[in-house]
């Protein structure tokens, strides 16, 4: 992203959560493009600044434009847990979001969770599962501040498909409904927040619980191609399990107005939360 300030555009500023290295220039007055889609692509001189849903938790509300692909991914995912003497390392392989822009406000999302390789090691025993994950399609919204505004929101539902048998996956389906919203705070830095309801399979399946996830996060300019962000998130369960809360931090390099690359670590604040997550990533837009 070749920018240099955060103005107005919210989602030219919100590289998921605003996180990314500014946003453009803002026009003199947005284009109407609601006449482009799939299968006529928004021409590439009326685009608007790359927004990623990655590198922080907090989701992006900004869509990607008609008839173009995005692609995010992580080219490792590390979680490092330590809980009454058991230790548990899990490694993702390359797990990846596969973004389609089918309208000027709306885009398709295909998450599949790839390939993970996890460890347990418990007193003197050790073991380890491995394996490929689920298929995950979303659907974004974006009610308003895609092309303009200091604000923006979307309403994102989802939902996990099982893939088949796995060592790493309940097998189960899964849903829930992601609600983003970008605020505008100064011309290099901006606020993300975001809710979100899933309804999630309990272990051993016969049931599901609901979860609730909510998060902030806070975006800012370094230099003309450099950001950084700081996250809190907390997940509450309705099944009695103990609540998980994590402080996140990271980097955003734009490369190109095209391809971005990130980094960061998410950090476990209660006792049920992962210890560490180190990640290393990229987007790329077509």
């Amino acid at each position: 992203m070749n920018t240099t300030s955060l103005t107005p555009v919210l989602c030219a500023l919100a590289s998921s959560v605003l996180a990314g290295p500014g946003a453009p220039r803002a026009p003199a007055a947005s284009p109407d493009k609601s006449r482009f889609s799939l299968v006529d692509p928004t021409p590439v001189d009326l685009m608007r600044e790359m927004s990623t849903d990655r590198p922080d938790q907090t989701e992006s509300p900004c869509s990607v434009d008609a008839g173009h692909v995005q692609i995010e991914m992580d080219f490792i995912n590390w979680t490092h847990d330590r809980s009454g003497g058991e230790t548990v390392d899990s490694i993702a392989f390359a797990p990846v979001n596969i973004k389609i822009g089918l309208t000027n406000n709306m885009d398709l999302q295909l998450v599949h969770d790839s390939y993970t390789h996890e460890r347990t090691r418990s007193g003197g025993l050790r073991s380890s599962v491995h394996g490929w994950g689920d298929l995950t399609a979303r659907l974004k919204i974006n009610l308003w501040g895609n092309d303009g505004g200091d604000s923006a929101l979307a309403l994102m539902p989802f939902v996990k498909i099982p893939l088949g048998s796995s060592a790493v996956s309940n097998g189960a389906v899964e849903g829930g409904l992601i609600i983003p919203l970008a605020i505008s705070l100064s011309e290099k830095a901006g606020l993300g927040l975001m809710t979100e309801v899933d309804i999630i399979a309990d272990d051993g399946g016969g049931g599901h619980h609901l979860e609730w996830l909510n998060s902030a996060t806070i975006g800012f300019d370094l230099t003309e191609k450099l950001g950084a962000y700081v996250e809190v998130v907390a997940v509450v369960r309705d099944n009695g399990a103990p609540w998980v809360g994590q402080f996140d931090a990271g980097l955003t390099y734009g490369l190109t107005d095209n391809v971005q690359l990130d980094c960061g670590c998410n950090f476990g604040l209660t006792e049920s939360a992962p210890d560490y997550q180190p990640f290393v990533g990229l987007s790329v837009r077509f």
